[in-house]
């Protein structure tokens, strides 16, 4: 197992006082102390190395009872940029957040069927990324690095795209291929990861030591927080709840299994509930998720009852699957994410909800509840700059433990 060096310590620690100091600016270095655990001898050397560095700035004081007032520090918004991709298996979508993480910019590239070939999917990547820098009109100095999603198994190490069932991608070099085009430092991860730090740091999972976070898109899995970290498992392979087995010799699945969850909850899934029950239904657009399931969406809202019955069937799938992560990990939360859920809102959920409470145990379900993720943004986007954060923080210790200058792109 590999074990945290000196210098990885004080680097989770620099990131955690900063992701505080973003959540709760301003606040003082007595208040950081309460809420990271570390002494307040610590995160006043944090918190100089930060205002170094120009992330954070000083913005006044505060009284305190009986004693000398405390100074008050703020995230420097204005001090670096910070771009999160998001590769889905029908679109690239890339943000350009301030170091507030505030959107400051966002691109499309839509990604017909058939593109999935690497050099296509790095060739939207570069378009994307080089739009949101020419909208926002920022410097190319004051991007810190960009944090890339992608689906299916990676090594955040060494930027390889170890495993993507729905693409079948085996060992692809992402990071290598594009370092070619894009000359910021990569770091890479997937969604799962991705949206369970969105959620952590300013959504449903804010303040929660143990969450889920299910994605839900044409790709499903679960993202894993547990005693309020994010848990990536010895491999960094936690959490592919989307390919473990809902239904004994059920659908086959693009993993090669059959009855995956993600054959009965995921976009084609979902699609091919609607396929059984009503292969004429004009709510279905078959080769097109997004639309299929925004006709599903629609006619939800409308009363159609092909639609409410798909849905209420989606959720039973759902929900059964979802009990067994709260009967296993007992979370505090589990947050339904991603497009899917998004679009299907209110109804899946109260579906979910029902179906959760049939087959979970009393005990775990009466300490959970399961909300829709309430951040406005893409989630994926946001915890892939996080990413990025993580990785120019890990930056900054290397150069002032090297003393070097200049930038370097390691994997965060």
């Amino acid at each position: 197992m590999k074990r945290g060096t000196s210098r990885d310590i004080r680097t989770a620690n620099r990131y955690e006082v900063l992701r505080q100091i973003i959540a709760a600016s301003p606040t003082s270095r007595q208040e950081l102390a309460a809420a990271t655990g570390l002494s307040l001898a610590t995160v006043a050397t944090l918190v100089g190395e930060l205002l170094d560095l120009r992330m954070i700035t000083e913005v006044g004081f505060e009284d305190s009872a009986g004693g000398r007032p405390r100074g008050l520090v703020a995230v420097n918004a204005s001090g670096g940029a910070l771009i999160g991709v998001d590769i889905a298996e029908t679109y690239v979508h890339v943000e350009l957040f301030d170091l507030a993480l505030n959107v400051l910019a966002r691109a499309e590239e839509h990604m017909r069927p058939g593109e999935s070939r690497p050099e296509r999917v790095v060739a939207h990547v570069t378009a994307a990324v080089g739009s949101v820098v020419a909208q926002a009109g920022v410097e190319a100095a004051r991007v810190l690095g960009v944090g890339v999603s992608v689906p299916g198994q990676v090594d955040r190490d060494t930027g390889v795209a170890e495993y993507a069932p729905n693409w079948d991608w085996h060992d692809v070099p992402l990071l290598d291929l594009l370092s070619e085009h894009i000359a910021y430092p990569l770091h890479l991860d997937n969604p799962l990861r991705a949206s369970a730090v969105a959620e952590l740091w300013f959504g449903a999972a804010r303040g929660h030591g143990d969450a889920v976070v299910v994605n839900l898109g044409t790709g499903v899995g679960a993202g894993l927080v547990l005693g309020g970290g994010l848990h990536r498992g010895v491999s960094n392979s936690a959490g592919e709840w989307g390919h473990t087995t809902l239904v004994l010799d059920g659908r086959l699945c693009r993993c090669g299994n059959h009855g995956c969850v993600e054959t009965y909850v995921g976009a084609l899934g979902i699609m091919q509930n609607l396929r059984e029950l009503s292969p004429r239904s004009p709510l279905l657009h078959p080769g097109d998720q997004t639309a299929t399931i925004d006709a599903l969406a629609a006619g939800v809202a409308a009363g159609d009852p092909v639609a409410v019955k798909v849905v209420r069937d989606t959720a039973r799938y759902l929900g059964a699957g979802i009990a067994v992560l709260v009967n296993v990990l007992n979370p505090e939360v589990v947050v339904l994410s991603s497009w899917v859920a998004a679009r299907l809102g209110e109804p899946l959920l109260d579906e979910v909800c029902e179906a959760v409470a049939r087959h979970a145990l009393r005990r775990p379900l009466a300490a959970n509840r399961i909300v829709l993720s309430p951040i406005p943004t893409d989630p994926v986007c946001l915890g892939a700059a996080t990413f990025a954060l993580e990785g120019a923080l890990q930056t900054v210790g290397q150069r002032r433990a090297t003393g070097a200058r200049g930038r370097t792109a390691p994997s965060a």
